[in-house]
């Protein structure tokens, strides 16, 4: 009887300690508690301290696109654009348990002017800055377009502190028209930021500008894999519409995910064509007007660097039937400005 009593007495033991930490055996896991610091000098960096009881780690998502995983919940993120970003931490403890919570902060960033052209020097455009595409793109960079693409400063040139990319009308190298298609690839590109193109297109239906970017890695993967940003296009015969589009490998519209836009001005006035960029998203825009988002993530080409490119295409894909009467247009670009 002794022994029994001596038996009993440690089964109750044992289970009044396993009781102390849970019913698997281990610690509770606490609620989560965040607490966030914005750095007031504009740098977009925000301090986030998360706890809770007996926390083993921490899973940051910043609301950008972002992801971080820490032991001791503290990290620092930098948010690469302003606005109001939705953080969520989930706490995980041992044997499995989570715990979530979120918080919403807001960020002012100023971003500094790390890349420009002013086209301010008359004559050939700089060098240093840009290249050219020669030739009609029947290589694979072209689309179905007529002109043939040239370096000349018939095509190409800069006066009175604009750069004027002119298509005209005239035999060259067995095609009808020639135009200029420049690109600083191989001498500039970035990742996330701001672009901000000040531009007035043409008029002349057929015609059919476009402000662009591709991601470095075209030569290797191709393309639709490297990424493609349009940021502005103008349809050949709707010269009042502003088309903006992105294209990557699982782009839902097989001629890409964007929008359009309405700009009656567009060929009469100078007007702004912008894309904000980061790991959460890339925004397109027209005089600071968002009319286009798309989410991006880790699975998406739009986490590399791209160049940009600048050109007015004839006829094409897009550009549609020529009027017969074309003689001579021209995208004229007040200055071209790169962010972060």
């Amino acid at each position: 009887m002794k022994n029994l009593g001596i038996t009993f007495l440690m089964l109750v033991f044992v289970s009044c300690s396993k009781g102390k930490s849970g019913d698997s055996g281990n610690p509770t896991l606490g609620d989560v508690s965040i607490n966030a610091i914005v750095n007031t000098d504009s740098s977009g960096d925000v301090s986030f301290t998360a706890s809770a009881a007996n926390a083993i780690g921490y899973n940051f998502d910043f609301g950008d696109g972002t992801l971080q995983s820490v032991t001791d919940g503290k990290v620092t993120c930098k948010y690469a654009a302003s606005g109001n970003y939705t953080v969520n931490v989930v706490a995980s403890g041992t044997g499995g348990q989570s715990k979530s919570k979120s918080v919403t902060v807001t960020v002012g960033v100023k971003l500094n002017l790390v890349w420009s052209d002013e086209f301010n020097t008359p004559g050939a455009p700089d060098p240093t800055k840009w290249k050219y595409d020669i030739g009609t793109g029947s290589g694979g960079w072209g689309n179905n377009e007529l002109e043939y693409y040239t370096s000349r400063p018939e095509n190409a040139s800069i006066s009175n502190g604009t750069l004027k990319i002119i298509a005209n009308k005239e035999s060259y190298n067995g095609s009808a028209y020639t135009s200029a298609r420049m690109l600083t690839q191989g001498l500039y590109s970035f990742k996330y930021g701001k672009i901000e193109v000040m531009a007035k297109l043409p008029a002349g239906i057929g015609t059919w500008p476009a402000i662009w970017m591709l991601g470095n890695n075209i030569s290797t993967v191709s393309w639709p894999a490297c990424g493609e940003m349009d940021i502005m296009e103008q349809n050949g015969n709707q010269k009042n519409t502003i088309y903006g589009t992105l294209h990557y490998p699982t782009q839902v519209n097989p001629y890409g995910d964007g929008a359009t836009t309405n700009l009656p001005s567009a060929s009469a006035a100078f007007h702004k064509y912008s894309a904000i960029w980061t790991p959460g998203s890339v925004k397109l825009l027209v005089d600071d007007v968002v009319f286009y988002t798309l989410t991006n993530t880790n699975t998406l080409p739009f986490n590399q660097n791209f160049f940009i490119i600048l050109n007015v295409a004839m006829g094409g894909n897009f550009g549609g039937t020529i009027d017969p009467a074309f003689t001579t247009d021209k995208m004229e670009i007040d200055y071209v400005r790169v962010y972060q």
